[in-house]
């Protein structure tokens, strides 16, 4: 009888759900995880960085997610309908959300962020989307545009990084370099009127923001006309309670989240200004001002809004952010050491539970900055931690820890980072990092 993992190559492309790329040799079925240790079918344990892409951030498996979990789906999993799960957290993300008069839920990040581009644009009645090189906003076209261009044109053009999007796509996406307010309102100035709303991670990727690149960016959008939406799949309940909004002090009029939002378990929100989200009122069909259909199948779905909720409750603990600050800190200063000492030219980026390593000589501000001198030496080395037992995205484009996380755990992360990075350089893929 075939393996798992020979199933698995069997049934899937590349022999996973997306972006993972392994050889085959590599290539694992999970079994379980606990906190934030996964084990194969094949028996193997594994420390996991990835932490189902930043989406179980209170640990596999957290005794709160899973009673709330066992608890609702005993009652229907799902009515497409409001449900009080999914009435209480609605008001829960309201309460501490300053962006948000109303909300809708989603099924995913994605659906979110496609949501409020789609507001922007029937609010304001103009095509086009600005967005910043090499972020992130789900897997539709646009955000697919100018995701990691290998050569990227001269901005605002946007280079798809996908096969297969409508053509449109990357005509009515214009593109800008992060943390670059100069370039961002010379586009405005020129497009301005085109231009329905920027959208932005407001941490992009690994990249915080230059002090003051945010506010400037609010007023830069207001003034062209157009709405400022936060991208907040991965910071919303990550770098603060309130998100980036109460960690950068900035307000957007549309908000996406997901990830952390819902513990583990899938689930979307997308919200913003009374005006702007009345667009979405179904007895608006057919009459003048326009309706945007935004109706989502699994959308709020009891169950995951039950697991958010619960979530949320963990989150709410007293410490739990200056805990998770503080171990991001303690892993990135444990990264760095580890370079400096073999005389590796490197940039340890993040914020908060989140970390990257970039073989770059410059201080990385935008994608193009950021982007690896040596790509072979960041895959191998990526790969070679996920050969000793290390669980990530060998893309190495984040680290992401969770509440089950202790220091203990990144000692032993770091100690087979080091002992991978030898036994690449070894190799002799590291030389050219290595600082003349």
């Amino acid at each position: 009888m075939p393996s798992a993992v020979d199933r698995s190559l069997s049934v899937f492309p590349a022999g996973c759900n997306g972006e993972f790329n392994l050889p085959p040799r590599l290539a694992k079925v999970i079994a379980r995880g606990k906190g934030a240790e996964l084990w194969t079918t094949d028996g193997e344990r594994m420390l996991d960085f990835s932490m189902g892409w930043g989406s179980a951030l209170p640990g596999h498996a957290h005794p709160a997610i899973v009673e709330a979990v066992s608890r609702q789906v005993a009652l229907g999993s799902n009515f497409a309908y409001v449900t009080e799960p999914s009435l209480k957290l609605a008001e829960e993300i309201i309460s501490v959300s300053p962006a948000c008069d109303q909300v809708r839920f989603s099924a995913s990040g994605t659906e979110a962020t496609m949501y409020c581009l789609r507001l922007a644009r029937a609010f304001t009645g103009r095509p086009k989307i600005l967005k910043f090189e090499g972020a992130y906003h789900g897997a539709h076209d646009v955000g697919v545009v100018s995701l990691f261009p290998h050569d990227p044109p001269a901005f605002p053009a946007g280079a798809s990084s996908s096969a297969g999007i409508e053509p449109g796509a990357a005509v009515n996406t214009l593109v800008a370099p992060f943390n670059d307010l100069e370039v961002v309102r010379g586009i405005l100035q020129r497009h301005g009127h085109e231009i329905a709303g920027v959208i932005v991670e407001p941490f992009q990727r690994c990249l915080s923001p230059l002090p003051g690149f945010l506010a400037g960016l609010k007023t830069a959008v207001h003034e062209a006309g157009a709405l400022l939406i936060f991208d907040e799949v991965v910071t919303g309940f990550r770098l603060a309670y309130g998100g980036a909004q109460e960690y950068y002090g900035v307000i957007p009029d549309l908000v996406a989240y997901g990830k952390a939002l819902g513990g583990g378990m899938p689930i979307g929100a997308y919200g913003g200004r009374r005006d702007v989200m009345e667009q979405v009122c179904e007895d608006r069909l057919g009459k003048d001002g326009g309706y945007v259909w935004t109706a989502s199948t699994l959308g709020g779905n009891p169950v995951s809004t039950a697991a958010a909720s619960a979530a949320l409750a963990v989150y709410r603990e007293t410490g739990v952010y200056a805990r998770l600050h503080r171990l991001g800190a303690y892993l990135r200063r444990q990264l760095s050491a580890i370079l400096a000492e073999r005389g590796v030219t490197a940039q340890i980026l993040g914020d908060g539970p989140i970390a990257q390593v970039a073989f770059t000589d410059l201080s990385p501000r935008d994608y193009r900055s950021a982007r690896h001198t040596d790509g072979r030496l960041a895959r191998q080395l990526m790969l070679e931690l996920f050969s000793r037992g290390i669980f990530l995205n060998p893309m190495g484009t984040k680290l992401y820890l969770s509440l089950a996380h202790t220091e203990a755990i990144c000692d032993e992360f770091c100690e087979t980072f080091a002992a991978a990075f030898d036994a690449v350089s070894t190799s002799g893929v590291a030389t050219q990092a290595v600082a003349s």
